[in-house]
């Protein structure tokens, strides 16, 4: 990575000539091969035709405008904004701003919810066909040029038609397009195949459309097997199209010989208890709480605090300036008087059972344990300030977090009265030092706290001691407005970090100045550290009795960061906020919005669909050990009385079908659906 300001481009022959100017002022040149560039997100050229057309107000940069209270609402009334035309941003903030912007819709539609639903009817199943010998379809997609551009589509149907068992051969170009659905069911009908092989893409995102159209058609979706030979072979061995197509052909052999042993299996039903437990009543919790509620359910909202309010009691001023505290008022004061919210104050989660649908928690509170029974769980149990450690943090009152001197500042603006100098260092405790993220929000929120101050006093010098200035989206208006206002920027490097000292009654900052190629002495005032975000001191026990994985840092992980960015492993369970991960507040009301959305469905549907893809016990080898139900990480495994003896029955609606049962279950009797032994 070079540091440097690059003003041009030009050709040299057959390579790229690139003039850039590094830090110290020096002007370089060097030849490259490649010149890729990193270009930005504008408004889409149509915005100002979507202004008038839907009433709606535009951002100085023509980006839909909202505010940081409510980014997924426009200026009008009923439309909401979701993704890349509220302001740049990447797929997974993309995807739960969709899931939010619906919450919202469903909170104006939940007095006509179910009013007008066409419920889609499936055939009855063809079991007997099932139990025929194995007729099975192999149809390959070429995936326009993702698969055909490398592997030979032809010779690998061609092969696959060798195979034991396989009736017909095809290619698609498409197969997941709806054309190609309806042909496949056609041939399906036609031929009278009771196994289908798709050989495509991921079955993590593919699959359930193949499952359907076997459903449609009246076989079951368990008997289609897919092969994976793009992310798996194509991808993968672009430089090999001869090797990748015997590796495509060898993926369909063996996506054939499991078809040949698939077996239907059930998808059963559980009824949902319509209601949500909400753990943790800060910005996070409160929003999620107040949208299930308003989508017509009942809430349970836990905050182990002796008020609501959360880490959103020490912040005073949004990036757009805009007090805190009245709105954060009425957030409040709405929750507690909803009448579908439930608050428990000093309260604590003992201990979880059950699934999604039919959850049992028991909750420590008012020094006794009440039992509470929902049907999901939303996770916004917040995160904390890091405490730091050096920097004479904790020796002087001169040396403050961001947080406590906004809190300083909102309570007595007299102490800045004898101040010249302020010092701000960023990254204090992060980005390796003893973190190892970027807590996304510091920098704005220092070069925010810079603003305030010169607003306070115009003639303060201010210094921000840096390693990147992370003021990201519309917030570099905030750094774009400090550096007119005089506010002077320093950067170091990790090597090199800043030095606090105090020298009787004075504190002096010591940092190597790139640009001055020396080191410099700042006297300081007040030194203000820029800290990160830590997970929740709960995580970890939370963790364990939710059956839920958190990252490598300590914060809960999503199911898949772009697909399922608010759920996490286990199903029915939702996480929010800065439990999820640091973020600031927009990012954090968006994404509590969007859990509330999905918390909503199954509460909505009134069932839930359970994956068939379940453990099963064959009671008559199993002999009582118990081995399988010590070691479920969902207990999803009972022993019962059969006659006078125990035996194991798996839960099958918390199933998740991990296999650690089967695989350790001494006499082998328990088998997995889909993945049995054979």
């Amino acid at each position: 990575i070079v540091r440097t300001r690059v003003p041009r481009v030009s050709q040299a022959g057959k390579k790229l000539l690139l003039t850039y100017v590094e830090e110290d002022g020096s002007l370089k040149t060097d030849l490259f091969d490649m010149v890729v560039l990193s270009v930005g997100l504008r408004a889409p050229e149509d915005a100002e035709s979507l202004k008038e057309r839907l009433g709606i107000e535009l951002n100085p940069y023509n980006f839909c405008k909202t505010s940081p209270w409510t980014p997924l609402k426009t200026s009008r009334d009923g439309v909401f904004v979701a993704g890349a035309f509220q302001g740049p941003k990447d797929i997974p903030e993309s995807v739960t701003q969709a899931s939010g912007a619906v919450a919202l819709a469903s909170e104006l539609l939940r007095e006509t919810r179910g009013t007008r639903v066409v419920t889609a009817t499936y055939p009855e199943e063809d079991r007997a066909l099932c139990e025929d010998e194995p007729r099975i379809g192999v149809f390959v997609c070429h995936c326009g040029s993702n698969i055909a551009g490398v592997i030979d589509v032809k010779a690998v149907k061609e092969y696959a038609s060798t195979l034991p068992g396989v009736v017909i051969s095809e290619d698609n170009l498409y197969s997941c397009s709806q054309d190609a659905l309806n042909g496949i069911a056609e041939k399906v009908k036609e031929n009278r195949l009771n196994r289908v092989v798709i050989a495509a893409c991921s079955p993590k995102t593919h699959e359930p459309l193949y499952q359907e159209t076997l459903r449609s058609i009246g076989l079951n979706p368990s008997l289609v097997e897919m092969a994976n030979i793009r992310n798996h072979c194509s991808w993968v061995h672009a430089q090999e199209p001869e090797a990748a197509t015997e590796k495509a052909k060898d993926l369909v052999r063996m996506a054939v010989a499991k078809a040949r042993l698939l077996k239907p299996l059930d998808q059963p039903l559980v009824n949902v208890t319509p209601s949500a437990l909400v753990l943790g009543g800060g910005a996070s919790g409160m929003t999620a709480a107040l949208s299930i509620a308003d989508q017509g359910f009942k809430v349970v909202l836990v905050e182990k605090d002796e008020q609501l309010g959360g880490n959103m009691r020490r912040i005073r001023w949004t990036f757009d300036k805009k007090d805190v505290r009245p709105v954060l008022d009425a957030l409040i004061k709405e929750v507690k008087n909803h009448p579908n919210i439930e608050v428990m104050l000093k309260a604590e989660v003992k201990d979880l059972s059950g699934y999604i649908g039919n959850f049992t928690t028991t909750v420590k509170h008012s020094g006794k344990e009440e039992i509470i029974n929902h049907g999901v769980v939303v996770i916004a149990t917040g995160g904390k300030e890091f405490r730091p450690k050096g920097y004479l943090y904790g020796k002087s009152d001169r040396v403050l977090t961001q947080l406590e001197l906004e809190e300083r500042l909102s309570n007595d603006k007299d102490f800045l009265k004898e101040a010249s100098n302020v010092v701000m260092i960023q990254c204090v405790g992060s980005r390796g030092e003893v973190m190892s993220h970027c807590s996304r929000i510091c920098c704005t929120r220092a070069v925010h706290n810079a603003l305030k101050l010169k607003e306070i006093n115009p003639k303060l010098d201010i210094y921000i001691l840096y390693r990147d200035v992370r003021t990201y989206g519309f917030y570099e208006d905030l750094y774009r407005e400090a550096r007119l206002k005089g506010v002077k920027f320093i950067r170091y490097t990790p090597d090199s970090r800043p030095k606090v000292i105090q020298d009787g009654e004075e504190i002096t900052i010591k940092v190597f100045d790139r640009i001055l190629g020396c080191q410099v002495e700042i006297p300081a005032s007040l030194v203000v550290l820029s800290v990160g975000i830590t997970p929740g001191e709960d995580n970890k026990r939370l963790s364990k009795i939710l059956k839920v994985p958190l990252t490598e840092e300590g914060f809960f992980l999503e199911a898949h960061a772009k697909l399922r960015p608010v759920e996490v492993a286990v199903d029915g369970v939702y996480c929010c906020g800065l439990a999820h991960g640091p973020k600031g507040l927009e990012e954090s009301i968006a994404q509590a919005k969007a859990a509330a959305a999905k918390a909503a469905i199954p509460l909505a549907k009134g069932k839930v669909a359970v994956a068939p893809i379940v453990s099963h016990v064959d009671q008559e080898r199993c002999i009582g050990c118990g081995i399988c139900q010590a070691l479920c990480p969902f207990n999803s495994i009972e022993l019962v009385k059969v006659g006078k003896k125990r035996k194991a029955q798996t839960i099958t609606a918390s199933c998740k079908g991990c296999g650690i049962c089967a695989s350790h279950c001494p006499v082998l009797a328990i088998s997995m659906g889909g993945f049995t032994d054979e």
